[in-house]
């Protein structure tokens, strides 16, 4: 099992800024690719982004395209989430987890704590 732990979630008005972070926990990130999902009330757990093993590339969900940006630091062993220009329909609880062989590859077990993330005004 991989466990992950997820941080940096809180409380932001619209239009703000939260960075989140994935650190691994007994295993080593930059083996894996590594998701960004995220779960809002009463809706299926869906995919925000994910950075690539091998070159670092990276992919994002329509809806956080040019607001969201995901960066790894390997010798932190930690991936984060950089979400600017947050709006209301940006809450949920977010999760990491490092995906089978790659970015389309399904996610790896267990689910972590998640963080969570609120913008209101």
């Amino acid at each position: 099992q991989l466990h992950v732990v997820e941080s940096g979630g809180g409380l932001v008005q619209p239009g703000g800024s939260l960075r989140l972070s994935c650190a691994a926990n007994g295993f080593t990130l930059d083996y894996y690719a590594i998701g960004w999902f995220r779960q809002a009330p009463g809706k299926e757990r869906e995919g925000v982004s994910c950075i690539s093993r091998s070159d670092g590339s990276t992919n994002y969900a329509d809806s956080v395209k040019g607001r969201f940006t995901i960066s790894r630091d390997n010798a932190k062993n930690t991936v984060f989430l950089q979400m600017n220009g947050l709006k209301p329909e940006d809450t949920a609880v977010y999760y990491c987890a490092p995906r089978r062989s790659s970015c389309s590859g399904a996610p790896i077990g267990p689910w972590g704590q998640g963080t969570q993330v609120t913008v209101s005004s």
